[in-house]
């Protein structure tokens, strides 16, 4: 059953509840893993053929993630009507934050109170 993955899952999660930090939705963090970790340009409908979603679901979850300063959209200037989501600090330090979190690299990442785990982000 892969216990042990889902335990350091598990593991991760509960410190990320624990930290304070915003509680985003699964699709919310997909789309940020993904304009991360794959290489760009990321596009709205590129981010919703990746996750098999329509472009509306996409753009609600670009406009949370947005708000946050997570990441960013900004225009082509080569072509003003394709709009390219690219990542922001603040993102970066979300993200590095989490993969503490799932590494456990970080002392008592999973264990900090929540008070310490929000100074963190």
């Amino acid at each position: 059953m892969g216990a042990i993955a889902l335990s350091y899952w598990k593991d991760a999660l509960v410190g990320y509840v624990r930290s304070g930090a915003p509680d985003l939705t699964n699709r919310q963090m997909a789309l940020l893993m993904i304009v991360y970790l794959t290489p760009g340009p990321h596009t709205v409908r590129g981010l919703a053929k990746a996750l098999s979603v329509s472009k509306p679901v996409v753009t609600r979850a670009l406009n949370t993630l947005g708000a946050l300063g997570y990441l960013r959209r900004e225009r082509d200037d080569a072509d003003k009507r394709n709009v390219f989501v690219t990542r922001t600090s603040p993102g970066a330090s979300f993200l590095d934050g989490f993969a503490d979190l799932i590494d456990g690299d970080e002392p008592g990442a999973a264990s900090k109170s929540p008070e310490a785990a929000h100074a963190h982000h």
